[in-house]
């Protein structure tokens, strides 16, 4: 189902014409953009041997194939103010109206809160029992193109779970839980002080992870965007959670055996980083959550889009050895990656 979806949208993204606007993002600036922070977020890396056994009509012998390990750019995760309206011009040309569609249908009707309330900053009442940062987003997880070459090179590139261009996540269509945290509300993450944070509670916090909702309080936006991010990549990454979205599967190739990574967690990289492509392009990986408190200007400073769209890479951590044989024995691995 997912290789026939990803095949459909990108026949459809082929034939599409978009027109850029401010704020926007196209699939080869996505790849240029991926390809200069190659070097620095991949991190390539040889851990090991693999042992194979390979057998003709008349003996058996044992062959080596070196494993390799390094990070693949699964996603491209799009945090964004107006329904229907991804920063990322060919999912938007393509999905943006049927995005639009499905959360103001049954799903939309379903809820009390106004479906274009996407981007709203609420500024408070007269008596000030509103917060006036609380904010809701739209964000969706979708397959990275540079996903058509996985598995091409089985001696150097690790195949991925994703696949180009499929959507594994949109928020439209998870409308209902995605503006209410219906279960997730009643999670302990979701109102524990420090559980699942964004940062290093009491010290500083970003955000919480829980409840992996649209609606987040927080003054700076493109930190506001990045949980949100991060939310949605905690999400894909795992099964059977309470949400409307597609799972992985783990990569299928006769050439390789791989080891995919495991779920997404905040603050550590060994599970997951993020390259900013928009509003400002990043050349290198880091997690979220950084202490920017003796920054003047804070992490978001340089970082603030005028149309409130942010978009990054999340590259997630492979090994893989090329297949050498019929039967896989063991594997040794001389460095531990990822460290």
């Amino acid at each position: 189902m997912i290789r026939s979806c990803g095949r459909f949208l990108w026949l459809a993204l082929m034939l599409s014409m978009t027109t850029a606007r401010a704020g926007s993002i196209s699939t080869s600036d996505i790849v240029t953009k991926t390809a200069d922070a190659s070097f620095a977020c991949m991190q390539w890396t040889p851990v090991g041997l693999c042992f194979w056994l390979r057998c003709s009509y008349f003996e058996c012998n044992v062959e080596t194939s070196l494993k390799i390990g390094h990070y693949n750019p699964d996603f491209v995760v799009s945090s964004y103010n107006e329904l229907g309206r991804n920063p990322w011009n060919e999912i938007r040309s393509v999905l943006g109206s049927a995005q639009k569609a499905a959360a103001e249908g049954i799903l939309g009707r379903l809820s009390p809160l106004p479906i274009d309330s996407a981007g709203n900053r609420t500024e408070g009442t007269a008596d000030r029992r509103d917060h006036k940062n609380l904010v809701f987003r739209e964000t969706d997880v979708i397959g990275h193109p540079q996903q058509l070459l996985s598995g091409v090179l089985p001696q150097i590139l690790c195949g991925s779970q994703a696949r180009a261009f499929v959507p594994y996540f949109q928020s439209a269509l998870d409308a209902q839980s995605w503006r209410h945290a219906i279960p997730e509300i009643f999670y302990p993450a979701s109102f524990t002080p420090g559980l699942r944070e964004l940062g290093d509670w009491p010290l500083q916090t970003w955000g919480g992870v829980y409840p992996r909702t649209g609606w987040t309080t927080q003054a700076e936006e493109p930190k506001a965007a990045a949980i949100n991010a991060q939310r949605a990549g905690d999400i894909v990454t795992r099964v059977r959670q309470p949400h409307i979205y597609l799972s992985l599967n783990d990569p299928s190739s006769r050439n390789q055996r791989v080891w995919p990574p495991g779920p997404l967690l905040e603050k550590d990289r060994r599970t997951g980083t993020w390259q900013m492509l928009l509003p400002k392009h990043e050349t290198g990986c880091a997690v979220f959550g950084i202490n920017d408190l003796a920054s003047a200007s804070g992490w978001g400073g340089g970082r603030v889009d005028e149309q409130g769209d942010y978009v990054w890479n999340l590259w997630r951590p492979y090994k893989c050895c090329e297949r050498k044989g019929q039967l896989f024995l063991f594997d040794i691995d001389w460095v531990v990656f990822p460290n």
